[in-house]
Formats: C-alpha cells, sequence, structure tokens
C-alpha cells in the first residue's frame, strides 16, 4: 500500500485548508471562547462546510455519502488540526455517524445516516462515566421495562452534548463492569424525558458535556443491533475514531511547528536572529524528522480503515500512542521556543497546546494506546 496521496486527494486537502482557514480558523475560536458560546462551534460555518460534502465524506453512497472513504476524511481532519477549527467533525462525523454505521440496524442506518451526510443531523457518542477511558468498564444500567429499557446513570466528556441531535448511549443490560459482553447501545433522542445535559468547561474552549439519565425511557427499537453484543462495533467505532484524532493531532502539530520555526526566523537575541542558534536548529531538526514518520503512520492507519486491514486495532492504538506524543512534544516546543511570550493569550500558540492536551486523552490517552499496542503485538 503506497503511502503517498492521489491528485484527487490533494485538492481535498487544499480546499479544506481554505475554507478553514477563512471560516474556521484560531480566530474564530477566541472569538467563541470570548463571547462565552455554550455550542462551542457556529452553525452557520457548519452550514458552510456540510454545502462542501464533508459531513458524508466517509459514509457510503447507499447512505448517501460520498463514500470517499476514511482517508479523505482524515485529510480533512488534519486540516481541522492545523487551524483549530471548532467544529462537530469530530463529535458528529468522525464518531458519531461511524458509530451509527457501525452499531445501527439497517433501519437506524437509512434513516440517520443520509441526515448524517448533509450536516442537518449530530449525533454523538456517549461512553466515558469515569476519569479514565475504560469502555469495558461501563456500569450504566439498562433495565428492561414492558415496552422497551430504562437508563439510569451518568456520562461524563460527551463531545458537542448541547448541540446533538441524538446520543449512541453504551449501557449495560448485563454482566458487570470489566465485561466486555452485555453492553448494549441505544439511540437516545436529546430531548427525552429525564435526560439533562450540563455544560462542561475544558481548556481547549470547545462544547462538551455530562449526561444524567434519571429513569429515562426508551422504545426497544432505540437499541442499536443485538441487544449485550455491541463490543465488536464500538470496538470499530473507537479504533477509528482515534486514528482521526490522531489526524487532527498531526495537524495540530505540523502549524504548531511551523509556527515556531517562523518564530525562530524572526526573534533577535544578543544580536543574532535566535534561528541560528545551533542547540534550537537541533531540536526543530528532530521534530521535523518526527513529525515526517508521525504522517506516515497517520496514513497507512487511515488507508487501513478503508482496506478492513484486520490489523486495524493495532494501527490506530499506534497511531494515537505515536501522536499522542509528537503533538505534546511539538507543542511544548513552541511554547518553549517562543519564550515568556508563548505563555501569554495574545499569542495563539498557546492554543495549540490547549487543544493537543484534550485530543491526547479524548478515548485514551498515549499509556493507553501504548499499553494496548503492546497487547495486540504480543509483548
Amino acid at each position: 500500500m503506497a503511502l503517498v496521496l492521489t491528485e484527487e486527494q490533494v485538492m481535498l486537502r487544499e480546499s479544506a485548508a481554505g475554507l478553514l482557514a477563512d471560516r474556521a480558523g484560531v480566530a474564530q475560536l477566541r472569538a467563541l471562547r470570548d463571547a462565552g458560546d455554550e455550542l462551542g462551534f457556529s452553525r452557520e460555518v457548519w452550514q458552510e462546510i456540510a454545502a462542501m460534502g464533508w459531513p458524508g465524506i466517509a459514509i457510503p453512497e447507499a447512505y448517501d455519502g460520498l463514500g470517499y472513504g476514511y482517508t479523505g476524511l482524515g485529510l480533512v481532519l488534519e486540516q481541522a488540526g492545523r487551524h483549530l477549527s471548532p467544529t462537530p467533525l469530530q463529535s458528529s462525523v468522525l464518531v458519531g455517524a461511524t458509530a451509527v454505521h457501525a452499531l445501527g440496524t439497517e433501519a437506524q442506518k437509512r434513516t440517520l445516516l443520509p441526515a448524517l451526510a448533509a450536516g442537518e443531523l449530530l449525533v454523538s457518542l456517549a461512553l466515558q462515566e469515569g476519569v479514565q477511558h475504560a469502555p469495558e468498564q461501563t456500569a450504566m444500567a439498562a433495565v428492561p421495562a414492558a415496552d422497551g429499557y430504562t437508563l439510569t446513570g451518568d456520562k461524563t466528556l460527551v463531545l458537542d452534548a448541547l448541540a446533538a441531535d441524538r446520543f449512541v448511549v453504551i449501557a449495560r443490560t448485563s454482566g458487570s463492569a470489566g465485561d466486555t459482553e452485555g453492553l448494549t447501545a441505544f439511540l437516545v433522542p436529546a430531548d427525552a424525558a429525564g435526560l439533562t445535559v450540563e455544560r462542561r468547561s475544558l481548556v481547549d474552549s470547545r462544547g462538551v458535556g455530562a449526561l444524567h439519565f434519571d429513569g429515562v425511557q426508551v422504545p426497544a427499537d432505540a437499541v442499536m443491533g443485538e441487544p449485550g453484543r455491541a463490543w465488536a462495533g464500538l470496538g470499530r467505532t473507537l479504533d477509528i475514531a482515534n486514528i482521526g484524532l490522531a489526524a487532527e493531532l498531526l495537524g495540530v502539530a505540523t502549524e504548531a511547528f511551523e509556527r515556531t520555526v517562523a518564530y525562530l526566523k524572526e526573534r533577535k537575541q544578543f544580536g543574532k536572529v535566535i534561528g541560528t542558534f545551533q542547540g534550537l536548529q537541533h531540536r526543530a531538526a528532530e521534530l521535523f524528522a518526527e513529525l515526517e514518520l508521525a504522517r506516515s503512520i497517520v496514513l497507512q492507519a487511515l488507508q487501513a480503515i478503508d482496506a478492513d486491514d484486520p490489523e486495524l486495532p493495532k494501527l490506530a492504538s499506534a497511531a494515537k500512542a505515536k501522536l499522542c506524543e509528537v503533538a505534546q512534544r511539538a507543542t511544548n516546543e513552541g511554547i518553549q521556543m517562543h519564550g515568556g511570550i508563548g505563555m501569554t493569550d495574545e499569542y495563539e500558540i498557546g492554543f495549540f497546546i490547549k487543544r493537543a492536551r484534550v485530543a491526547q486523552h479524548c478515548f485514551g490517552d498515549y499509556n493507553y494506546h501504548l499499553d494496548r499496542f503492546a497487547r495486540l503485538s504480543g509483548f
């Protein structure tokens, strides 16, 4: 499998870079943050993105998507990372639509995926319950009722929770926390009786929330797939989500690096441009080499999704772990090489380290995926 982009993919990347730079860049993120915007993104900009067809890039043509694959979506996510674009691309396109396709029944797919592809519907995954990513530890109860199920419990760190129209909720219909069997996925409307959505604040200023289910009643047709058998579809969803986040982190790290190199060519100290200092040159050169390696890992993982590669879980953890490491280094170096001014809110470099830290911990951090990669590799 050649780790190169086609002409069409290059055009898609350039198109994404142009629109996101103009309409969803750091300036817009700052404005939304300063205004205390609850959603964390502009619906007007989202409609412009939807008009480009990006929400349907990875959705099959049979469900009114473009069928262009996750490699194409990854290129858009990389540009979203470069520009710190506040959009539901991660929550609803990368995760939500993938969850519907991996877990839903055929009827659910035909109802939801066309609306997701058109950008008319936002769906978010409600999975995490504690401070750490541990999907098999799901304890939220789903108790059979006369005409469906009753959901009781809490979910945290739900992406774009206040904007979502529906949630894919992972709950336990059998077994106990720690079991992979017994997990069931449910489609729950955001306005369901007994469901409370509370806004939470993170350092990257994105929209996240906590969900409280107080005896929420859902009908039997809200079950996605077979009851108690959601683990396989959930695992594929999380693998794809982590590869997409790795693509975004690649964009964050690349932009932080390029901004830092540009600063090294401008800032003077002791009468010299600091970019001429050999120590800083060595650090920049090492980071450049790491970014090139990271780019290859991300592209290989994206292509593995589209090729249904059986090694996808291992590649997903390899990509996420590597990009967590590289993004942390790139953003740390960005702050350090900018010096004291890099710690101020006036300079934009600080926005990159904040987004990187949140994306690193979403759906498993460096240590989680490094351990998982070692287990899957038989170490």
